[in-house]
């Protein structure tokens, strides 16, 4: 370290440069030309015999060029008086701890890390004690005792990574997307379960997916289907599923598939204003539970559990988005939870006659309900389309059209064939 104060020879120079109006020319760079510039200033200051306010400038003086705190200077400056002069008093320590493991012990494993690829701690103690014990090599007699965290001190040894070189472990990415938790809905429709359904393959053939989306509360369910899960088919058929359902869209959970945990997938939910966005927690399974079962009691008992190919994903899409969502969510009863708290305080569900419903029905009995739906859509338009045809000729009109579907996908699998 260089440090030139040329010109600071009295108090008045130093205390104008401590208020800032002269400048000082100053390079640090080791603690040993700190400590000799400290010490040479304390004695050009006549330090010892220095007034209160005058030892009280040279302190913040040695602070502001050095660097150091009030109290190092304090004690450096003690330091000084007490024996004349300032050294770097760090070093090795005059009677270290003698050293269980020796460079050898390093070196030997080192070696056995490169020749089994850097197990697992447990994995690599136990290589250590074998080799020693079973096939008495002696290189390892110390290292046959060595505990994990002392093993892992060894590999984090300069002379280790002298030995084996730089590792670098592959590091996972964190996913920034989406928030990891349930949502919590407070009774507002709104709030979204999503999955994918796969239908099936053939011959090593992918057939089409199914996008299952259903609202928590009020059990809307809406169905498309893709090709596959690619973000050009599956993003504009997600958002399509999005703008059907009545009411404003707060939030989305989906599990941690990569179709909907992806930067394009977020991107299109803030573009259509849903507030939330979740992922299931690891080891949670009932986090996206509501939506799993409907893929059995729904899409399954519907669509089946056949090949589709994928070239037939536009037809079926229709089928689901024009036949099965509207009978699903006017005409199809569903069972809705009653919570209660036990004697013990755990909280139970029960499924009661009285509140079996279809999810428009749900919607409606909700407390002062005309406040989620969309803006410019009321009830009387939605009771229009239930009241159109009875809940048996929708589902009459639903096997109609799914017979026709199915027909089709076979006729043309048959003239291919």
């Amino acid at each position: 370290m260089k440090l030139h104060t040329q010109g600071l020879q009295t108090f008045d120079q130093v205390q104008a440069f401590l208020k800032g109006s002269q400048g000082l020319d100053l390079e640090i760079s080791s603690r040993h030309e700190a400590y000799e510039f400290i010490g040479r200033t304390l004695r050009q200051f006549r330090y010892p015999g220095c007034s209160r306010a005058q030892k009280g400038l040279v302190r913040a003086y040695l602070g502001k060029v050095t660097g150091l705190s009030r109290a190092q200077i304090t004690r450096l400056i003690g330091r000084w008086q007490a024996s004349g002069r300032l050294c770097d008093r760090r070093g090795p320590p005059a009677k270290p701890f003698a050293r269980r493991y020796t460079d050898a012990d390093v070196r030997a494993l080192a070696d056995l890390d490169a020749l089994h690829g850097t197990l697992s701690g447990p994995a690599t103690r136990k290589l250590c004690e074998r080799a020693y014990h079973v096939f008495g090599e002696r290189r390892y007699q110390r290292l046959a005792d060595i505990s994990n965290g002392h093993l892992y001190n060894l590999r984090a040894c300069t002379r280790y990574r002298r030995r084996r070189g730089r590792l670098e472990h592959t590091r996972a990415s964190p996913v920034r997307i989406a928030e990891r938790r349930r949502p919590q809905p407070q009774g507002q429709p709104g709030y979204l379960r999503v999955d994918s359904v796969h239908q099936g393959d053939l011959d090593g053939i992918k057939g089409l997916f199914h996008i299952n989306l259903i609202d928590e509360v009020t059990q809307f369910q809406f169905i498309g289907s893709v090709p596959a899960l690619s973000e050009n088919h599956l993003l504009p058929v997600l958002a399509a599923l999005i703008e059907a359902f009545p009411f404003p869209v707060q939030g989305f959970h989906a599990d941690n598939g990569s179709e909907y945990i992806n930067h394009r997938a977020a991107a299109l939910l803030k573009g259509l204003q849903v507030k939330e966005f979740t992922k299931s927690r690891p080891r949670r399974s009932t986090d996206n539970a509501l939506v799993e079962s409907k893929n059995a009691s729904v899409v399954r008992k519907h669509l089946g559990y056949g090949h589709i190919p994928r070239s037939f994903a536009a037809r079926v899409n229709d089928f689901a988005q024009n036949q099965l969502s509207p009978y699903l969510n006017f005409h199809r009863p569903c069972l809705f939870a009653t919570e209660s708290v036990d004697a013990k305080g755990r909280r139970c569900r029960h499924y009661r006659y009285a509140d079996l419903m279809t999810p428009y029905d749900k919607l409606k009995s909700l407390p002062e309900a005309e406040r989620y739906l969309k803006p410019g859509l009321t009830f009387k338009q939605l009771d229009a389309i239930a009241h159109a045809v009875s809940d048996n000729a929708a589902a009459r009109q639903l096997n109609q059209a799914r017979d026709k579907l199915f027909h089709s996908i076979n006729h043309s699998q048959t003239s291919v064939a």
